[in-house]
Order: structure tokens, then C-alpha cells, then sequence
């Protein structure tokens, strides 16, 4: 695969404050990458620095293999031939459709804009809105023509700054799906900036989590949510809770739901006190476990429900259970742990958020 996009040692400064801190990372060809994060973590500075909007302090920066920023060199946004997707869409108001679209395709002739233009609508399913207004087009719609008009010049990266983000969460990861689907029939390079992970999911080969500028974990959504890298990665991929507890030997430790065993994530000397992660879908419900926890609160969502549990010792714990085990807040029902893969941070090495 051809390396299309290369981060090497990125640093960002603005007016004496570091945005952005010692960041390294690829993508290749075809590949959708996605900056991830809180806000004020960096993702959007780092976007810019890509496009060429915002010039780096330290590093070096490639696109399709030729440097862009680094050293004395520094290569204007025009002249990088970047494609962006902003939130507000930016469409013309005054032009149809079609004329959105072959905006950017300059120095064609009318034959060659014309095939890629139709290429593209039959690409989004928007042929026959050809002659249609931005107006009289849905927020979805909407969101399709912005995207092929910055794809249709055929640019070596395309940058989307949260271009999902006026739409409610069911929505967002719908559009996720469809743009990933439109990116990878054309073979686009995309770099995605967001603050919902299930998007970032639905839409990302590889997924960069961002917190005070720095990259704290570069992977695929399996291995971020599975094996993060950092505190801060896990209290802020998925929803899981910290269990307190310590180890008593290789791969054993013990907690207030009893002893654990398992393969750690790390190597981790006998007697250390550490917290486990505990995802929803690790606490079973269990009317036979000697385990009792108590309903805090509950959140419906058609097959499952997310409890919020309250152990004796005041642990408090998420379970995602079947819809048919229907509890009331206040009542009492046995948990299990299920766990094979212990992912634990030592207690004292808190991560600064």
C-alpha cells in the first residue's frame, strides 16, 4: 500500500501555549482515519495543521510521499489540493446541484466534468436531485453533495471536520456508515475529526485518541476498546467503570465480586493495588450469584437495559441486561463477572484527563 498521509513528530504552538504534542501517525491509501477526542483536546488544531491551515512549530508533515511541512519547507493549503468537509456544509445557495459538485473540477473539459459529476451523484443516489437547490434538499442530502463536491477534484486526503455534528446520535453514526461506504468505493484517503466514538466507529479504519494535544492511542475501535492503552483511553472509549482491587499472583486478583482470574494487560507484582476496567457487558446477571447489587438507576433501550448498580461497599457498577429482566430502582438482583482479558491500571498512576 501507498503511504498517503505521515505525521512525523507534530508539534503545534500558539501564542506560547502547545496545542499539539509530539503527534505521530500514517495512513495509507484507502484508509479513513479518525482524530478522536474532548473538546479542547487538540483534534480540531490538528486537522488544520494537515490542511495547511494552521502551520506546525516542530516536525514534519507528508502527503502521497512528498513533505508539506518541515524544516524550511511549507506548502500552502491551495497548493496541497485538500479536500474539506466543514460543519456547516458551506454549499452554494445560489447554485444547483450539479454545479455544487463540479465546483472544484477545474481545467476539464465539459465532457470530463460532466462524467465525473454524474459518477459521483450515481455514487450518493443524487441524480436526480441534479438540478436541485441546497434548500430544497434534506440535512442528509445535504451532507452528500458536500462530501462529493470535495471529492470530486479527486484530492490525495480528504479532511471532515465533524461534518455529522447537527445531527442527533442515531443519525450521526447512520451518515457515519453511508460516508464510509462513498469514501471506500472511491478510493479516498479521509481524515475525520470527532467527539462521539460510535461515530468514529462506524466510519474509521484507524482511530487516534486525542487528550491535551497528545495522541494517546492510535488503533482500530477493537483494540481501543478492548486494549487501551492508558486510563484516559479507557474511561473515555465505551462506558465501563473502575473496579478497585488487588493482584494476589500472576493473572489473580482480587476484588469486592470476589477472586478474578485472567490474562492481564500488563505485568503487575503481587500485593499491588490496582482498578480493574468493568465494561457493562462484562457484569452478567445472575439470580444465583451470591453477588447482590442494588438499582440505582436503569436506562430502557429496547433489547437491553443499562443498569446502574450500588454494591454493599457503595461500588458502584454497569450491567447491560436483557429487556425481560425487568428491575426497579431500589430492587436487589445477583451479578456475576465474566472476564478473561483484565485490563488494570496501578491506582496510583492516574492519567491526567
Amino acid at each position: 500500500m501507498t503511504r498517503q498521509l505521515e505525521l512525523n513528530n507534530i508539534f503545534v504552538d500558539i501564542d506560547g501555549t502547545r496545542i499539539i504534542d509530539d503527534v505521530s501517525f500514517s495512513l495509507d491509501s484507502g484508509d479513513i482515519g479518525c482524530l478522536l477526542g474532548p473538546s479542547g483536546c487538540g483534534k480540531t488544531t490538528l486537522l488544520r495543521t494537515i490542511g495547511g491551515f494552521q502551520q506546525p512549530s516542530g516536525g514534519e508533515l507528508l502527503i502521497a510521499g512528498k513533505q508539506v511541512a518541515g524544516g524550511t519547507t511549507y506548502i500552502s493549503p491551495e497548493q496541497r489540493r485538500v479536500g474539506m468537509v466543514f460543519q456547516d456544509l458551506a454549499l452554494f445557495p445560489h447554485m444547483n446541484v450539479r454545479k455544487n459538485v463540479g465546483f472544484g473540477l477545474k481545467g476539464q473539459s465539459s465532457k470530463e466534468l460532466k462524467t465525473r459529476v454524474d459518477e459521483l451523484l450515481d455514487l450518493v443516489g443524487m441524480q436526480r436531485y441534479a438540478n436541485s437547490y441546497p434548500h430544497q434538499l434534506s440535512g442528509g442530502q445535504q451532507q452528500r453533495v458536500a462530501l462529493i463536491r470535495a471529492m470530486a477534484p479527486r484530492p490525495p486526503v480528504l479532511l471532515l471536520d465533524e461534518p455529522f455534528s447537527s445531527q442527533d446520535t442515531e443519525r450521526r453514526v447512520q451518515l457515519a456508515h453511508e460516508v464510509r461506504e462513498i469514501l471506500k468505493q472511491d478510493g479516498i484517503t479521509a481524515v475525520l475529526v470527532t467527539h462521539d466514538q460510535f461515530e468514529a466507529f462506524a466510519l474509521a479504519d484507524h482511530i487516534g485518541v486525542l487528550s491535551k494535544g497528545q495522541l494517546r492511542q492510535w488503533d482500530d475501535a477493537f483494540c481501543l476498546y478492548h486494549t487501551p492503552a492508558d486510563k484516559f483511553v479507557a474511561d473515555f472509549i465505551g462506558e465501563g467503570v473502575f473496579l478497585c482491587g488487588n493482584t494476589l499472583e500472576d493473572n489473580v486478583i482480587q476484588t469486592e465480586l470476589g477472586t478474578i482470574h485472567g490474562e492481564l494487560n500488563a505485568k503487575v507484582p503481587a500485593g499491588t493495588l490496582i482498578e480493574l476496567l468493568v465494561r457493562p457487558d462484562d457484569i452478567i446477571h445472575d439470580d444465583n450469584s451470591p453477588n447482590k447489587a442494588t438499582v440505582v438507576s436503569r436506562d430502557f433501550r429496547g433489547a437491553d437495559h443499562l443498569y446502574t448498580l450500588r454494591m454493599s461497599g457503595n461500588t458502584r457498577l454497569l450491567c447491560l441486561a436483557p429487556s425481560h429482566h425487568n428491575h426497579r430502582v431500589g430492587e436487589e438482583f445477583g451479578i456475576r463477572l465474566q472476564l478473561d482479558h483484565l485490563v488494570v491500571f496501578d491506582r496510583d498512576d492516574m492519567i491526567n484527563a
